[in-house]
């Protein structure tokens, strides 16, 4: 009944075993495909350990060419020219054969041909662990550069030729990369969610879902005519598209969580000039992060921190105090402030306590900043005494009143921001976000818009209805690289680090 949709499995099949035998037999493959990659995969500078990663067909002749043993009667082999056996750690000197000079003495990890596909490129790898010295460093990559075949890596190659091989799908890579940019547990536990395969999981769930669609559809399309096709089977397609829609659209309009998580949540601080703005950022920062003064208008430009608040990643920017000025520089970064106060998540408007109670709390140029993320801190209670409860709750909107100067109410203020980020930003469990970077929710998006066209369609239209969910399906498959992404893939490795 469902002929179609078997013929294209059989399809993907057939591609997936002929990749494997590309992947393990002795298939001559291009000067591209053949070259050696090296590089330093720990941070530059000087330490205790330093590790440099070699991949590719010639790792056994850097092997054969550059490392000795430190005694020869520790490598019980014919000869000590001899690649010893696969994913031993093996203590040595590294050698500029050409100098006949010892570099370092440290220790070596060879995966050989047989063992390769275990390897994280799946192929033969050399690691070598030495001083984490800048002239170590510099020698040995100046003798690996005279290795033939051997080149250095470009930007997150090592897991571009895992993806290219198999080891990892296109989500996992964009996990590994924000795992090892993680600075916060949230981001940790996000990144580790797609690294492991939890999130490809569940998009896949959802291509699974809108093939079964097109398969109902589909069979509609070769048996409409025959006793074989159920009654219902073209409603019964419909309702499941619809729950899918509505499944996408619930992760599209999650506001933004997952980026957000990812990138970090971003808080501006305004206010009118000299109420405290730039004390707050440096309470935040527990340094002097900005310059504080008496004077209004001390602040031109936006200053930026990062924070963990409640083990969430936070964004803090300092702006310019907002007025009205006459002043070039100070009206440009006036502009600026009004700009990161559009952009943020979360507006922490900074007012005078004493002002406030002199007059109106909220000035003109400031009420217009105003949304339903501005968050109200009046400073500078230690000035006005015991009184510090008379300002008005600004119509339900969230206040607090503090003093950074003294540290009157700090604490406390630190903790209620914490509850409201997660609250709004944290997760449990399967409430994960499912969309991390921009170009899961362009998919999503183009997903949703094929999903809209198939519902629009009449059953009189039911072939191209089919070719709609077809679309559908391929766009889900772009976000995990289960079809052709060949034009996003230099986009996603160029974040990496070179030795990754």
């Amino acid at each position: 009944m469902f002929s179609r949709v078997l013929e294209k499995q059989e399809f993907r099949l057939s591609r997936l075993f002929r990749s494997q035998i590309h992947t393990k037999s002795n298939i001559i493959r291009s000067p591209a495909e053949n070259t050696t990659i090296y590089a330093l995969s720990t941070p530059p500078g000087k330490g205790g350990v330093a590790v440099i990663r070699v991949s590719g067909p010639a790792a056994a002749a850097v092997w054969q060419r550059i490392v000795r043993p430190i005694s020869p009667s520790k490598w019980t082999y014919p000869n000590k020219y001899q690649i010893p056996r696969s994913a031993l750690m093996h203590r040595c000197l590294v050698i500029d054969p050409d100098a006949e000079e010892s570099l370092d003495d440290g220790l070596a990890i060879m995966t050989v041909k047989l063992s390769a596909p275990h390897s994280f490129t799946t192929e033969s790898t050399l690691e070598l662990h030495l001083h984490s010295s800048p002239a170590i460093l510099r020698r040995v990559f100046s003798v690996l550069s005279r290795v033939p075949g051997l080149r250095p890596a470009e930007r997150g190659e090592f897991t571009k030729r895992a993806y290219l091989a198999g080891k990892l799908n296109l989500l996992e890579a964009e996990g590994l990369r924000d795992l090892i940019e993680a600075e916060t547990e949230t981001q940790r536990k996000v990144a580790w969610r797609s690294f492991n395969g939890s999130v490809g999981t569940r998009y896949d769930q959802l291509r699974e879902d809108i093939v079964g669609a097109l398969a109902m559809i589909e069979a509609i399309i070769d048996f409409g005519d025959a006793e074989e096709i159920e009654e219902g089977t073209y409603e019964g397609a419909h309702q499941r598209v619809r729950k899918l829609h509505e499944d996408i659209r619930l992760h599209l309009h999650d506001s933004h969580r997952g980026e957000i998580l990812r990138s970090g949540i971003k808080i501006s601080i305004f206010g009118p000039p000299n109420v405290g703005k730039s004390s707050l950022l440096n309470y935040f920062a527990q340094r002097d992060a900005a310059i504080v003064t008496p004077i209004p208008g001390t602040t031109r430009d936006v200053l930026e921190i990062t924070l963990d608040i409640a083990g969430l990643p936070v964004r803090v920017f300092d702006t310019a105090g907002i007025r009205r000025s006459d002043d070039l520089v100070e009206k440009m970064g006036i502009e600026r402030a009004r700009k990161i106060v559009h952009d943020s998540d979360i507006n922490l408007c900074v007012l005078s306590l004493p002002e406030a109670l002199k007059g109106p709390p909220l000035p003109a140029t400031i009420e217009l900043l105003f949304d339903e993320n501005t968050l109200v801190l009046y400073n500078k209670a230690d000035l006005v005494g015991d009184d510090v409860t008379v300002i008005s709750d600004m119509g339900g909107r969230w206040t607090r009143t503090v003093s950074v100067t003294t540290g009157f109410g700090m604490q406390e203020f630190v903790q209620d921001l914490g509850r409201i980020l997660k609250k709004r930003y944290d997760f449990r469990g399967d409430d994960m976000p499912l969309v991390t970077h921009n170009r899961h929710k362009v998919h999503l998006e183009n997903a949703m818009a094929h999903l809209n066209a198939f519902l629009d369609t009449s059953h009189a239209e039911i072939v191209v209805a089919a070719e709609e969910l077809r679309y559908a399906a391929q766009e889900i498959g772009k976000i995990t690289g289960r079809v052709g992404v060949e034009d996003i893939l230099d986009a996603v490795f160029r974040e990496f680090c070179i030795g990754k």
